[in-house]
């Protein structure tokens, strides 16, 4: 009996310069001859919040990708989508990616500035919807958060840009750097309502933002950079009308954790679709 040989697995950082900070993640740019369990046992032996796999070539500079955490798959991942296009950039050059993903077809820029790679993803079409009161106190019931501390500017709202994300507003910096929460009655309400992760705001101002996201359904306390869940963020930011129509957005993730990122979300009238935008290193070389 012969066995596959083990994949390639490259790893980068995305929406970071620096391989020290921003959200690392797995990249197999040829993952052909892998099937569910074995992509599984990969991403669960990496670690990181997720790897993505390169399933298939479709054309010039398109590709299938699956994404799973070390414990799921997942439908889309912003930090492995920006991470596996600076990968590809690096070994073709930069220019025009197209993903197709179990959320849809993702397109991807990729441009040289500087000496750095700079990747644009745009979204699938987002939406946004209420949570009920319910199951908003037993979200703030397994974070500790008081309801007091929640922000009445930033309403609570579940967001959708590929992956389903609760958007839960801190109306303090303090309250949103004190993340310490029950991860197992997090990880069963996110499996109830379909969560990939909790998007924690503060807003410094009008268009900055710091946030923070558990992630206990992939097997991760927290993820340092999450581009999925940028995406939805700038959905609900539209929905609720809390920027102007096209704007341009920067959230500050991963400093509580020791790796400080920054991801850069557009929204332009007349597309539904949001941008999110960052820069990706490799790590260890």
């Amino acid at each position: 009996m012969t066995h596959d040989p083990a994949p390639e697995v490259l790893r980068y950082t995305a929406f970071s310069a620096d391989p020290e900070g921003g959200n690392p993640a797995g990249v197999v740019l040829d993952a052909a001859g892998l099937d569910e369990e074995r992509m599984l046992a990969v991403a669960a032996e990496l670690g990181y919040s997720e790897t993505a796999f390169l399933t298939e070539r479709t054309g010039e500079g398109a590709y299938t990708v699956r994404y799973f955490s070390p414990k799921a798959e997942v439908p889309f991942c912003g930090h492995a989508t920006v991470a596996t296009a600076v990968a590809l950039a690096e070994r073709d050059g930069p220019g025009e990616l197209e993903f197709t993903t179990a959320a849809g077809l993702v397109p991807v820029t990729v441009v040289r500035e500087g000496g750095e790679l700079r990747a644009t993803l745009t979204s699938v079409t987002p939406h946004v919807t209420e949570i009920g009161a319910a199951d908003l106190a037993e979200a703030l019931a397994a974070l500790d958060w008081p309801a007091a501390d929640l922000d009445p500017a930033l309403p609570p709202r579940i967001a959708y840009a590929g992956a389903r994300h609760l958007v839960l507003a801190a109306a303090t910096r303090e309250r949103l750097a004190d993340l310490a929460y029950d991860f197992a009655r997090l990880e069963a309400l996110m499996h109830r309502l379909d969560l990939t992760t909790l998007q924690l705001v503060w807003r410094e101002a009008p268009e900055v933002f710091h946030v923070r996201d558990p992630f206990p359904v992939g097997g991760v306390v927290e993820d340092p950079a999450t581009g999925a869940a940028a995406a939805a963020f700038g959905a609900y930011v539209r929905e609720l009308g809390l920027t102007p129509e096209t704007a341009v957005l920067t959230l500050h993730q991963g400093a509580d954790m020791g790796r400080p990122g920054t991801l850069t979300v557009e929204l332009r009238a007349g597309d539904a679709r949001v941008r999110v935008a960052g820069t990706g290193t490799r790590i260890g070389g």
